[in-house]
């Protein structure tokens, strides 16, 4: 035979507070949970943008240089054209940095596009399940 608690008046009130005492210990410890998982999910989003503007503002130097050596190779070409051939120097230099700055601003591109918009989905998606969980 089972063990049944007995049914009086008085231990229904006191099963009752303990309940909804016990139910608001573990929501606001559900809720402390979801607010550290979005800080650590928006802390690694921010990072990732960190990482993509510093490689994309690498882009824009080797840009800028690559634009400094093809006016040197345009710059020594005229020279090139009625005396020496030194230009060439000047402009593999200028595609070599063309070429960096392709690869930094793809990747710098990529990176922010990926950590773009720093928003906490998965402790959105946690939370929906929650609500869904708790509201069945």
């Amino acid at each position: 035979m089972a063990y049944s608690p007995p049914d009086d008046d008085k231990t229904q009130p006191q099963r009752l507070g303990h309940t909804v005492t016990e139910i608001s210990e573990k929501a606001s410890l559900l809720v402390r949970e979801e607010i550290e998982l979005a800080k650590a999910e928006v802390g690694q989003k921010v990072k990732v943008l960190g990482k993509g503007a510093a490689v994309a503002a690498a882009a824009g130097v080797f840009a800028v240089l690559g634009l400094i050596f093809l006016l040197h190779a345009l710059s020594w070409f005229f020279y090139w054209l009625w005396f020496d051939d030194i230009f060439w120097g000047y402009l593999i230099t200028t595609v070599l940095l063309f070429a960096l700055a392709a690869i930094a601003g793809f990747l710098g591109l990529r990176w922010i596009k990926k950590g773009s918009p720093p928003t906490p989905a998965m402790a959105i998606d946690e939370a929906k399940r929650i609500k869904e969980t708790v509201s069945s």
